[in-house]
């Protein structure tokens, strides 16, 4: 190989010439997202086909058959934003979606026909670029042009992603050039011509229409699939993907009115070419036509292979561990094999026409899916799904809806053949072997409908509960005691935790504290919030907590936070050391409440989360896991959501240098954390308790509790701030990354 040309391949994927592996290239919202999207969207159905709807739907059907087509995409792509800002995405794009919710069974069942037809759909855009080619071209073999766009395609898929999307920019460029020889026709200012308002649809219905022009939208997923190479998954997809929506539909609009003014009804039904015909420079709109259905190939041979990688990564599909192999750079190219092989296959078949509505329902049904995911989640209520991008129950309902009502007008037949398929699939997942899997969010559907049932029966054999959410061991020695702290458990607990009241009885009164609590439980239910009660006549109260936290680990909702009370005494306390040990050991977590005597709950106005930095050397996922403070966190979200309180995050740091690496610290964990943009940040230097009279007066404080928990720290604590406090200690369950 030439010096020369070795230089020129270096440059194209200068990673291939490394010897170590390099981390994959990551890629911005335009270049990642936005560019690939909107260059899918706009393809062969808008050069070709845009006239035809207007011929036969007239001007204000056709823009009725492209505004409907387009709501429904819109209404998945606020569903993809919402799922984006709710979790760190993963390879795989729209499979990743899905089975980290629903489940790898599910995931997989609808990702492996959504990949089928991802390789597919690059066989059919190679057709019509062929149809194309054979416009300027007609003598040139269609087989030859049809296998050396593929080779090309491929080729610049294999070299790298980053290599196909910088191609992508000269795509970009060409089909700017051709719509801007469209607008500039003179009969976009000079037109004689009285365009039809509705169409009389003698030769094909309106849903015949919408049929041959919904394809249009379903390019949606191009930059969905680049979702482990992306910079920031949560802010690139939404961003880029809503963008490309929008863009892409006022083309679309605006062509509709400029083919309704470009020629009467009858020519547009007969003349696919109208855009050529009518335009300024023909020439370029031929090759902006060229330009779409090649980029629209490349990104989908470019896409296809990290869904492919995504399901062997998971053991969805066979040979997974070969195919999940990535080269130095960090390209898919095993998996691209296998893509193009299929895309080869398609090419040798010569005629996709049979299949190519099959590809559009399985997209459809990826879609329906994704938004069954966000309407299920949403539904549920659970701390895990807490989307910086919310969107109404109603977005992911229309988009069930409008799913099912476009496959039904497409292909009743292939849809069903289409459901069954995905459903096949799905039995065959579920008769797997089940190793350890990925959480999703399906432990959370099932939490929430025992939750339910168990209002009526209480004990009910379900175990696996994978969704965190608050479960409560309350001990009670006098009923009196709850009503003070009534309120504020009722808001930690709401809308989905649970509460076990612990009646204990050191003295004759059992029958007396029953009747209290039974009165209590009473309450909380009317609340709807699940609260269960027992009774333990004990010695010690110490005993017999740490007996009701042995006895409640099989139980069907295990505490995972002992709610305690600091006691006024010294001698009380170190009754409860052994209870701080106990709950540590069977991984319980802790809430010590400090009810400051004259202050008790305050206005409720105000909640001070303190957050001590972690400034190790270390990742910034690592640091924030080991900081003890998800609880902490998790639990001053849900009392300022409660409260409708400020929220201000107080953090101390022993000397000054300390402040920019602090303030970064705090940053990415709001980041991760989803933490309100109104929350406040407030980084003070010294130390911890001479801090505290430099901090805004809060209702509540939450503090990280020690992991040998001292009285008199405690209780200088309660008296400096001035305020009730709730001390925290993980139980390692929870995570407010989650």
């Amino acid at each position: 190989m030439s010096f020369k040309i070795k230089k020129i391949l270096k440059f194209l994927n200068p990673s291939q010439f490394n010897t170590s592996t390099s981390p994959p290239k990551k890629y911005n919202t335009f270049e990642g997202v936005f560019k690939p999207t909107l260059l899918t969207i706009l393809g062969a159905i808008m050069y070709l086909r845009i006239g035809w709807v207007v011929g036969n739907a007239g001007l204000w059907g056709g823009l009725t058959v492209v505004l409907l087509s387009v709501s429904i995409t819109v209404a998945t792509g606020l569903s993809i934003a919402s799922i984006a800002t709710n979790t760190r995405m993963g390879d795989g794009g729209p499979y990743a979606m899905i089975s980290k919710s629903l489940g790898l069974e599910i995931g997989g069942s609808v990702g492996v026909p959504l990949f089928v037809s991802q390789a597919l759909a690059a066989a059919m855009y190679i057709f019509g670029f062929r149809e194309g080619w054979l416009f300027l071209f007609p003598e040139h073999p269609p087989l030859l042009i049809d296998f050396t766009v593929f080779l090309v395609i491929f080729i610049i898929a294999y070299i790298s992603a980053s290599f196909a999307f910088r191609v992508q920019y000269l795509v970009l460029i060409l089909i700017i050039l051709s719509l801007f020889s469209i607008f500039s026709s003179s009969l976009t200012w000079e037109s004689n011509q009285t365009w039809q308002d509705w169409g009389d649809f003698s030769n094909i219905s309106f849903w015949g229409v919408f049929a041959v022009f919904f394809p249009a939208t379903t390019g949606i997923m191009s930059g969905v699939n680049m979702s482990g190479e992306l910079e920031n998954s949560r802010q690139n997809i939404p961003i880029g993907t809503l963008s490309a929506i929008a863009l892409s539909t006022i083309i679309y609009v605006i062509l509709c009115w400029w083919v309704a003014r470009a020629a009467p009804p009858q020519e547009l039904i007969n003349n696919y070419t109208i855009l050529v015909e009518k335009s300024r420079w023909q020439f370029l709109v031929l090759m902006g036509l060229l330009a779409a259905t090649f980029s629209a190939s490349l990104s989908s041979l470019v896409g296809a292979p990290r869904i492919l990688t995504a399901l062997a990564k998971d053991g969805v599909i066979p040979w997974g561990n070969g195919l999940a192999k990535l080269s130095k750079n960090g390209e898919p190219r095993r998996a691209l094999l296998v893509s193009a092989g299929i895309v080869l296959l398609a090419l040798l078949l010569r005629d996709l026409n049979a299949i190519a509505p099959l590809i559009t329902l399985f997209f459809l049904l990826t879609y329906a899916t994704i938004n069954l995911v966000v309407l299920v989640e949403s539904s549920l209520g659970l701390m895990n799904f807490r989307p910086t991008f919310k969107v109404p129950i109603i977005v992911p309902l229309y988009g069930i809806l409008g799913c099912i009502l476009a496959m039904l007008v497409i292909r009743p037949f292939l849809s069903l053949v289409a459901i069954a398929i995905v459903l096949a699939i799905y039995l065959r997942l579920v008769s797997l072997p089940k190793e350890k899997r990925p959480a999703d969010v399906r432990s959370g559907i099932f939490t929430a409908i025992a939750q339910w049932s168990a209002m009526k029966v209480i004990q009910l054999d379900l175990t696996n509960v994978r969704a965190w959410k608050p479960t409560f061991l309350v001990p009670i020695e006098d009923g009196s005691q709850l009503l003070g702290e009534f309120r504020l458990l009722l808001d930690l607990s709401q809308p989905e935790g649970f509460l076990q009241l612990l009646g204990i009885v050191t003295n004759n009164q059992g029958e007396t504290l029953s009747l209290q609590l039974r009165e209590l439980a009473s309450s909380f239910r009317h609340h709807k919030l699940l609260t269960t009660i027992s009774v333990m006549k004990v010695e010690l109260e110490s005993e017999g907590m740490i007996a009701a936290l042995q006895a409640l680990q099989s139980a069907f909702f295990r505490p995972n936070i002992l709610f305690l009370r600091f006691p006024d005494q010294a001698s009380d306390w170190d009754q409860l050391l052994p209870v701080f040990n106990e709950a540590k050991l069977l991984d319980v977590g802790v809430m010590l409440l400090g009810l400051h005597p004259s202050a008790g709950l305050g206005r409720m106005e105000v909640i001070n989360l303190w957050i001590r930095p972690q400034l190790e050397d270390l990742p910034m996922i690592e640091r924030l896991e080991k900081g003890n403070i998800d609880l902490a966190i998790l639990m001053a979200l849900r009392l300022s959501k409660a409260w409708k309180a400020q929220l201000n995050i107080i953090s101390v740091i022993p000397k000054e240098e300390d402040r920019k690496e602090a303030d970064n610290y705090i940053k990415s964990l709001r980041d991760l954390c989803r933490i309100p943009a109104t929350a406040n940040n407030l980084i003070i230097v010294g130390e911890f308790p001479n801090c505290i009279s430099q901090t805004p007066q809060g209702d509540m404080d939450f503090i990280g509790l020690q992991s040998t928990p001292d009285f008199h720290f405690v209780n200088q604590i309660i008296t400096m701030t001035g305020s009730s406090c709730l001390f925290m200690s993980d139980s390692g369950s929870e995570s407010a990354l989650a």
